[in-house]
């Protein structure tokens, strides 16, 4: 009797004594003429155990699991098909041999042919149509690394705000976690809780998370490249984890005016998407040498550039340029901003709703690193959201918050 077996690698056939042999007979003839072990078998009557993917999907479509079951009991017999799916390579019986392949007569691996798609080219078009900065916010970032900072050190920053239908982010805040800044490196210490209350604000105010911004220093004034290797990877890092198609990282920097002096300048860029492909893919070597070309981002693989095959590319290709705007949006940065050299007080907050007395507490209210100071002392899940919604629709604050409010300012 002759049975047909179909695998991945086709159609081949097996000769046995008869439909009385056994479903464990059979799995050793097939181990003898087709050379698989007998272990790694898995028998069907079912064509859908060839499109199994995971354990459980093949024990779902096999019924050959009894290995006493007689042929027979199944209506098998001479010429009927089963299907095999089984762990591991093999070597084909009759097969010819493998001949070369590809560029130049090289033989393509699995390797090759992924490779082969990971196609780098300049991608032209962002999915962010521009982006706009409040002129308070982006102001209270450039000034501090510019006079406080003298652009010696990094310093980066979140920025938070809307999304419009024709896709224009505009960004409200910046909230700037605890981070440690070097003239190469900027480390990120985010705070888990903090962050927690930095989304509760931005959800009662109608806005979530649409960026990064940082400084390049003074030590890359000079430098042929627009972003480093490591800021592409943090960008990208960022970038994916933001989860946000039209996710912006905007850079400043100082630039040399004509008259010799610097002027402090913003650049907005998106990843490029092949860019967030491979890191999310984990293409991107992760370890920076000293000796590394800081303008060329490392692969773990070849990639192709142009029409080479490469394991270097240059940054400039994960790069996509996006216009910038400005406006005034609906909050002041005038309160002490988090994560600073000098931490915000009690006297601070005084001071602060002190400053205009003769103005509505929301609107004193109305400034995202107040809202985050005094959210330290409410409930992230209902306090905070409620206070920030009053600040969006700029709606009287309950007497609650008020007095609750007035009496932290008292403290001091």
């Amino acid at each position: 009797m002759m049975l047909r077996i179909r695998s991945r690698d086709g159609l081949e056939r097996v000769t046995a004594e008869g439909a009385h042999i056994t479903v464990s007979q059979l799995k050793t003839l097939i181990e003898d003429q087709l050379q698989i072990p007998l272990h790694k078998q898995t028998l069907s009557t079912n064509r859908d155990l060839l499109l199994a993917k995971t354990p459980a999907d093949l024990l779902a479509s096999t019924d050959l699991t009894d290995p006493n079951l007689p042929l027979s009991s199944l209506n098998l017999g001479h010429g009927s098909m089963l299907f095999l799916a089984y762990d591991g390579e093999r070597s084909i019986p009759g097969a010819p041999p493998a001949t070369p392949a590809g560029s130049f007569g090289r033989k393509m691996t699995v390797d090759d042919l992924i490779a082969r798609q990971m196609r780098v080219t300049r991608q032209e078009t962002s999915h962010c149509d521009s982006v706009s900065f409040d002129r308070d916010c982006a102001n209270a970032f450039q000034h501090y690394v510019n006079d406080s900072l003298a652009f010696a050190v990094k310093r980066g920053g979140f920025m938070y705000g809307t999304v419009t239908e024709e896709g224009q982010v505009e960004v409200d805040f910046i909230y700037e976690p605890p981070q440690q800044g070097t003239e190469a490196n900027l480390i990120l210490m985010r705070d888990a809780d903090e962050e927690k209350r930095v989304d509760a604000i931005a959800m009662g105010l109608g806005m979530r998370k649409v960026g990064f911004i940082f400084n390049q220093t003074v030590l890359q004034d000079k430098t042929e490249y627009t972003l480093s290797n490591a800021e592409v990877l943090q960008a990208a890092e960022l970038h994916a984890e933001g989860e946000l198609q039209e996710w912006v990282t905007a850079v400043v920097k100082l630039e040399v005016n004509e008259d010799g002096g610097a002027d402090v300048h913003f650049e907005a860029f998106q990843m490029s998407d092949m860019c967030i492909r491979l890191f999310k893919e984990e293409w991107f070597e992760t370890e920076i040498m000293p000796d590394d070309d800081p303008k060329l981002s490392k692969m773990k693989k070849e990639v192709v550039v142009g029409v080479k095959d490469l394991k270097e590319v240059d940054n400039d290709f994960f790069l996509v340029l996006v216009r910038i705007l400005d406006h005034q949006g609906p909050l002041s940065s005038t309160f002490p901003i988090e994560n600073r050299s000098s931490r915000a007080t009690m006297r601070d907050l005084k001071t602060h709703l002190d400053r205009a007395k003769s103005l509505p507490l929301v609107k004193k209210m109305s400034d995202f690193h107040l809202l985050l100071f005094v959210a330290q002392f409410l409930d992230v899940s209902s306090d905070v959201p409620a206070i920030a919604e009053c600040v969006r629709l700029q709606s009287p604050v309950p007497e609650g918050y008020a007095l609750l409010i007035e009496s932290m300012a008292n403290t001091c």
